[in-house]
């Protein structure tokens, strides 16, 4: 006999209930900054992000990955692969951009079997390519990701406490709470320690990889395109990141720590079209973001009407294949999520935006937002911007680091 809708609701409670140590939330992350073990122990090869859009002449590709030590090893491989198709959903080539040093300021770049570039990057007009298709900068460079993470953690933590109340779940894992949780968690994601918002990340000098490629070499299935990047070590991949928070805010949210990282471990291992077996870990956590405004079921793409799982399974299919899409037929690139939301969102007036991710998007708050209620705006954890000057035109994009201090941004990083 099946089990009645009230006992199924019993039941989701529990299985949410036991995996919040203490009865609260644990963690909340930065992107995909430190998300594993063996990322926290290599920083080297720990990728904080992926940004990749269109430039504003329309003829190039840029790309940005920003790695959390403050050098690159001679021991990995730093690769983007991109993707490419007529139409969002469907890519039929890809061309890997494969980066290599082999000193402080020596890179090796290959894109695909078409263009090269060898030799010192760290100037800030980086180093053209042998044969001009396109120019490498690699260096230190001021990590333009922006994130209020503590409000995030207490946010987090007052939705906690209200299911550790008796916040009823539905059938699909989401709570139904109330307006003076739901007020709780926006205030305390809008403040850090009670008072104005504050950037957790404001000043972290990042190694950045950037490379602008002409679109012809990148674009042969089409331009329509999808960007993802990896660190690798002999034949073990160790990162990979396609959109931000991928991993650290939908793998194991809400499991014990070693849960989530053995999630996260595997979660890096994989690539994007071998990463369906996430579905179900990722629609434990969109339920719970969807909770997050007191309705249930009015996240993007939430099957409505429906009451079971599977409400959320459309989504978390797509944040499974973590890559970033670029319309590269438009130069325009203003929204984060353009492509989706208009190829999946009925949202047509973003048909004409490349969408992508530039170093200016408030990131963070619009895929938030997305989860919380399928709005760009709702969520906003008090910071729209980074403290530093950043370009979508002027390689290389991200502004120079804070000169060095004496300890290390990344100390006491895991929350």
């Amino acid at each position: 006999m099946f089990a009645s809708f009230k006992q199924r609701g019993r039941w989701a409670r529990a299985a949410v209930l036991a995996t919040l140590p203490g009865l609260g939330i644990t963690t909340a992350h930065a992107s995909n900054h430190l998300d594993t073990p063996t990322v926290i122990a290599n920083p080297q090869a720990d990728i904080g992000d992926i940004y990749a859009w269109t430039a504003p002449d329309g003829r190039h590709l840029n790309l940005v990955m920003t790695i959390v030590g403050h050098s690159f090893s001679d021991k990995l491989r730093y690769s983007f692969f991109v993707d490419s198709g007529r139409r969002f959903g469907q890519t039929t080539a890809t061309t890997p951009i494969v980066c290599r040093f082999h000193g402080p300021k020596d890179v090796d770049c290959q894109v695909g079997d078409v263009d090269a570039a060898t030799g010192d990057a760290s100037a800030p007009g980086g180093l053209m390519s042998r044969g001009h298709r396109f120019r490498v900068f690699a260096g230190l460079r001021d990590d333009p990701f922006f994130n209020n993470v503590k409000g995030t953690r207490e946010a987090y933590k007052a939705a906690g406490d209200a299911l550790r109340h008796g916040a009823p779940l539905d059938e699909a894992g989401c709570a139904s709470f109330d307006p003076a949780t739901t007020q709780a968690i926006h205030y305390q994601w809008r403040h850090t320690d009670e008072a104005p918002a504050t950037n957790f990340l404001a000043g972290w000098a990042a190694s950045a990889l950037v490379i602008s490629v002409d679109l012809e070499v990148v674009s042969a299935g089409g331009r329509m395109l999808a960007v993802w990047a990896t660190t690798a070590s002999g034949e073990r991949q160790l990162d990979r990141v396609g959109r931000p928070l991928t991993a650290n805010a939908l793998l194991g949210q809400l499991a014990p720590d070693e849960v989530g990282d053995a999630l996260k471990e595997q979660y890096n291992t994989l690539t994007p079209a071998t990463s369906t077996q996430f579905i179900p870990e990722i629609e434990k956590a969109l339920a719970f973001y969807d909770s997050f405004d007191g309705k249930c079921g009015n996240q993007l793409l939430a099957v409505r009407g429906n009451t079971t799982p599977d409400r959320y399974r459309p989504l978390a299919t797509l944040l499974a294949d973590d890559r970033l899409w670029v319309n590269s037929a438009s130069r325009a690139c203003t929204q984060f999520f353009a492509v989706e939301l208009a190829s999946l969102a009925g949202q047509a007036a973003l048909a004409a935006d490349c969408g992508g991710r530039t170093p200016l998007y408030d990131a963070a708050n619009i895929w938030r937002s997305l989860l919380v209620d399928g709005t760009r705006t709702s969520i906003d954890d008090g910071l729209s911007r980074d403290e530093r000057e950043h370009s979508a035109a002027v390689f290389p994009f991200l502004g120079p680091p804070d000169p060095p201090k004496p300890t290390s941004a990344a100390a006491g990083y895991k929350e």
